[in-house]
């Protein structure tokens, strides 16, 4: 937590939970991407976090959007974004949905199947599309599932008949993982899209376009590899595996842009034990899952957590405040608070600007979203 944010809790002293966000560390991110990637465009990941004083900041400062819905688009529009610098990356849309962003200007579509494609084709007629393709996601925090993108035997095919249906097949996205620690792990997905722009344009269709994805990582409780570092792989990678022909590309940060600007302060609500084997203390916290801190989920993220108590410390079973027993955040993981923690004290959860505010529930057990404060 930075003394910004610190003097903001310390002087305003908000309701808990709330998150604090510092605008002016978002910049700071935005421009040490950039001059680690200075060929690539960056395309702004809005679901990280769709807060208008954070879009309007990206939009100043010259950055894309990758948006995963119309209401997404809309915000990005709002906050002074082109339709030009909109990507719909999403893989999965309603026809409806890619007709409204066509009326609105976007020209730029994620795929990675052929009933994608005709919903493109049809409702977005010209536009470019970009095929997405599976990869390992190995190294990652919050690796990404086989729910997004396809073989590259399957999306050869499917560029090839992009063409024949109105639309422009530009180019190959991939996503390598969520908090991806290894900027190593672009390599081999790099390798196989060369090798889909040299098959493709052996059959006369040339690509333009390689969207490097996100996975870009903020740093919780480990450290993380510089900018500059991932900025060196990547190019590396580019140039081992296009040689002189490196295409356009994108990326598309999201947690990296925004994670480490963002604090949640929390109240404890209740200090208990449950006896047996197992004597560890029960902290009750007043957020959990369900109010934004979802990507505790198997303990995948684990968030560095503060206590302005010093002294002696003891392991704890951390869990949020609702009626559900999976609102559990950390059981099995080692996380230690002061012994004469109390109820009441607050304790502060770093790193959490991104994937927090929306993803907590609306009105779950009746308690309201969390707070939000961006200074």
């Amino acid at each position: 937590m930075n003394e910004k944010i610190a003097r903001f809790f310390a002087e305003r002293r908000p309701a808990t939970p709330c998150l604090v966000l510092d605008l002016d560390v978002v910049e700071e991110n935005y421009t040490a991407l950039n001059r680690a990637l200075p060929e690539a465009r960056i395309y702004y990941a809005v679901k990280a976090n769709p807060a208008p004083y954070i879009l309007k900041l990206l939009a100043r400062l010259g950055s894309c959007f990758d948006c995963a819905s119309i209401q997404e688009i809309d915000m990005a529009l709002a906050a002074g974004a082109s339709a030009a610098d909109i990507s719909y990356g999403n893989t999965i849309k309603k026809q409806a949905d890619i007709a409204r962003a066509y009326q609105r200007g976007v020209r730029l579509y994620a795929f990675d199947s052929i009933a994608e494609l005709d919903k493109i084709a049809v409702a977005a007629p010209g536009a470019r599309v970009f095929c997405r393709i599976l990869t390992s996601g190995e190294g990652a925090e919050w690796p990404l599932s086989l729910k997004f993108g396809c073989s590259p035997a399957m999306a050869k095919e499917l560029l090839l008949q992009a063409a024949g249906k109105g639309v422009v097949p530009f180019g190959v996205s991939f996503h390598v993982g969520s908090q991806q620690r290894d900027p190593n792990q672009w390599n081999a997905a790099l390798a196989t899209t060369a090798q889909l722009f040299r098959e493709l344009e052996a059959e006369g269709v040339e690509l333009k376009m390689v969207n490097l994805g996100g996975g870009f990582p903020t740093r919780y409780r480990n450290d993380i590899p510089s900018a500059e570092a991932y900025g060196r792989a990547i190019f590396k990678a580019l140039r081992t595996h296009f040689g002189n022909r490196i295409p356009e590309t994108i990326v598309e940060p999201g947690r990296g842009m925004v994670g480490n600007a963002g604090v949640i302060e929390s109240e404890v609500v209740l200090i208990a034990r449950k006896g047996g084997e197992d004597d560890r203390r029960w902290v009750y916290l007043d957020i959990g899952k369900f109010g934004g801190l979802a990507e505790t989920m198997d303990e995948a993220i684990q968030y560095k957590i503060e206590c302005d108590r010093g002294g002696e410390t003891e392991r704890v079973i951390l869990a949020g405040p609702s009626c559900d027993s999976a609102d559990v955040l950390y059981e099995k993981s080692d996380y230690r608070l002061p012994k004469d923690l109390q109820i009441g004290d607050r304790l502060r959860i770093d790193a959490t600007g991104a994937y927090t505010t929306t993803y907590a529930s609306i009105g779950f057990n009746g308690f309201p979203p969390l707070e939000e404060h961006y200074i």
